[in-house]
């Protein structure tokens, strides 16, 4: 497991080992323990300026384990701040010293990126970000959902490129959902101003305080913000307000990366208010929803597979 570990925090293994290293993780607490303290020298042996005294991970890796008791002590009052629950960071670095962050299913996660920029991640978001921004722009790459709370720079503007659409900015907080297997886009202004591009637009899209703009069509369509609970999903609870039964089955499907097959249409017609702690999972959301509503429903763990009948 050790040389396995190794190469998944310097992200050289396949789709099946990651699987592998993602199980092991959730089989305990310490695992995951483990894990997390390992990464944490692992990203301070890459981040020290002086060359000479970085770490390899290679050849310290069985000198790691001795002091993983101390480390965990540290990290773990490093780690209460900076992780909102469990959760899963993987790192890759190559030629640009680019990184990487993924959030498995109903997790999410909270970093700084070198420009000061705080971002939060939604469940199954990827991001990925240099080591450090260049002089004149500062890019990353998001496939998910993220809250981006942007250091102010007028010489250096801040844009997030997605599967179809990039959002550019010079400081603000805004909100974006760009799934890549999902066809839903959404950019949320707080406070600033975001313009909206894609080869798919014939102009660009400026968005004021307090505006969203969704995706329709190959258009993108404006409007006012009406629930900003939905943003409190960076504090781990998802909200609904006045919301279809049929969009909360699709949000659900999208976070925990499960399919929901609803066999009784009649439930779809209703409507739901309320809240949820993400961490409580799915089972909690469709039991609350139980109590109000009345179906019965299956899971097929192999096939990944939720029927409501």
């Amino acid at each position: 497991m050790e040389q396995l570990l190794q190469r998944y925090i310097r992200g050289e293994v396949s789709e099946e080992e990651r699987l592998k290293v993602a199980s092991w993780l959730d089989e305990s607490p310490e695992n995951m323990r483990e894990f997390l303290a390992l990464r944490k020298l692992y990203d301070i042996s890459l981040w020290q300026t002086d060359m000479d005294k970085r770490l390899s991970v290679k050849s310290h890796f069985s000198q790691y384990k001795r002091i993983v008791v101390e480390v965990v002590k540290i990290a773990a009052i490093l780690l209460i701040g900076f992780w909102g629950s469990k959760q899963l960071l993987t790192l890759r670095s190559g030629k640009s010293q680019k990184h990487t962050i993924h959030v498995p299913a109903g997790q999410r996660v909270e970093t700084t990126l070198a420009d000061g920029t705080h971002v939060w991640l939604n469940s199954r978001s990827t991001l990925k970000f240099p080591e450090q921004f260049s002089t004149n722009s500062r890019n990353v790459e998001l496939d998910g959902e993220a809250y981006f709370s942007v250091q102010h720079n007028e010489k250096s503007p801040f844009i997030v490129q997605t599967p179809k659409y990039a959002i550019q900015v010079l400081g603000t907080e805004f909100n974006v959902k760009a799934y890549h297997d999902s066809p839903l886009f959404e950019t949320a202004l707080i406070k600033g101003s975001v313009e909206i591009s894609s080869p798919e637009l014939s102009q660009n899209v400026r968005l004021k305080p307090d505006e969203i703009a969704i995706a329709n069509n190959g258009r993108l369509e404006t409007s006012h913000i009406q629930n900003y609970n939905y943003f409190k999903w960076k504090e781990g609870l998802f909200c609904f307000e006045n919301e279809s039964i049929q969009s909360l089955i699709d949000k659900l499907q999208l976070y925990y990366d499960v399919r929901i097959d609803v066999q009784c249409p009649a439930l779809l017609q209703y409507r739901y208010s309320g809240k949820f702690r993400i961490k409580d999972g799915i089972d909690h959301v469709l039991k609350v929803l139980q109590l109000k509503h009345k179906f019965t429903y299956t899971k097929n763990e192999e096939k990944n597979l939720i029927i409501i009948k």
